[in-house]
């Protein structure tokens, strides 16, 4: 819990009372909590600081098995579930809506399984809004059966390869979204240039990319590899939207989900919550499910890069906020 806005020193981990859920509504034991940057950009004050919201639950995404169903729920005591997006998952039970809740295929670990959605659903839109989203008869599994529900906008999952030809130029590609965009794209059958430092570059070849040093001279070392034919930017930094504006012509098939004034200011794509903003909600919704099958099957990798015990959240914090992690921190109650 957040007593305060501020850094690690406002969060405390204390007794709250989870009331029976209504209608609707799910109580849950977690027994895994993904760390995102949003959830300290949030108690931090980055996004406001209303008096009133606080003290405030911390925690967006998670995992764990339902211990108490409302009224009508189709969730049963004992299902494993994952959650988001939710509210307060830093804990050992939580009250969550069932809107919030999907199924947790077998053979997900807990850690894993708490730290695909967020980052999933997010890196599944901006595929989606730069024109590399499913439209083709679906993805075959690794049994091949074609995933389950209908992909955003009410189509089928599409087909392995259906934008061969494409090239997307991924900014970020070895963070939390940008791993899953170069996944995604290449499953796609979309060539994929990405940006990393060089300390990252064997990673972004092991998932199918093909790295490129961010920095001074960017332009040139993109199109020495190829042309790009649409980009997705998700560190927000100025060169990032600059040069994807630079290489590709259409500024419809460029989107930010982090550099929004800027991005603004270049007339790309803007993706998220705020004003002016796409939210995508119906597309990140419908993602949900197909993307757990993906890593359930092996075809979608999530890194986690450590895991601590929820009484050391506040180590925790210091890691996500130094940026230095290599994947996804979870907390365990």
């Amino acid at each position: 819990m957040a007593t305060a806005y501020g850094g690690a020193e406002v969060l405390e981990v204390t007794d709250v009372d989870v009331p029976d859920p209504g209608e609707g509504e799910l109580v849950v034991d977690i027994r895994a909590a993904a760390y995102n940057p949003a959830d300290w950009k949030i108690y931090g004050g980055l996004w406001g600081r209303d008096p009133d919201a606080l003290p405030r639950l911390v925690g967006l995404e998670g995992a764990g098995v339902v211990s108490a169903v409302g009224p009508g729920s189709s969730f049963a005591v004992g299902d494993p579930v994952v959650l988001y997006p939710a509210s307060g998952t830093f804990a050992e039970r939580v009250l969550v809506r069932e809107s919030g809740v999907v199924p947790m295929p077998l053979g997900v670990a807990w850690d894993v399984a708490a730290g695909t959605l967020l980052t999933g659903v997010t890196a599944w839109h901006a595929l989606d809004a730069v024109g590399l989203g499913e439209s083709g008869p679906g993805i075959a599994g690794s049994g091949g059966d074609e995933l389950a529900g209908a992909g955003p906008g009410g189509s089928q999952h599409g087909a392995d390869g259906e934008h061969r030809g494409e090239v997307l130029l991924v900014h970020g590609g070895a963070g939390g979204v940008g791993a899953v965009v170069v996944q995604l794209a290449v499953l796609r059958g979309a060539r994929v240039i990405a940006t990393a430092g060089a300390s990252n570059h064997e990673y972004l070849r092991s998932l199918g990319a093909e790295p490129v040093a961010y920095g001074d001279g960017l332009a040139e070392r993109v199109r020495a590899i190829g042309g790009v034919t649409a980009a997705i930017d998700t560190v927000g930094t100025h060169e990032a939207i600059d040069v994807s504006v630079e290489l590709v012509a259409d500024r419809l098939r460029v989107a930010t989900v982090a550099g929004l004034e800027h991005g603004a200011e270049r007339g790309v794509l803007l993706l998220g919550h705020g004003p002016g903003m796409d939210a995508g909600r119906e597309i990140r919704a419908a993602a949900r499910g197909p993307l757990l099958e993906l890593v359930a099957s092996g075809r979608l990798q999530v890194r986690v890069a450590q895991v601590f015990p929820l009484d050391r959240v506040r180590e925790a914090h210091e890691l996500i906020v130094s940026g230095h992690a290599r994947g996804k921190v979870v907390l365990l109650p």
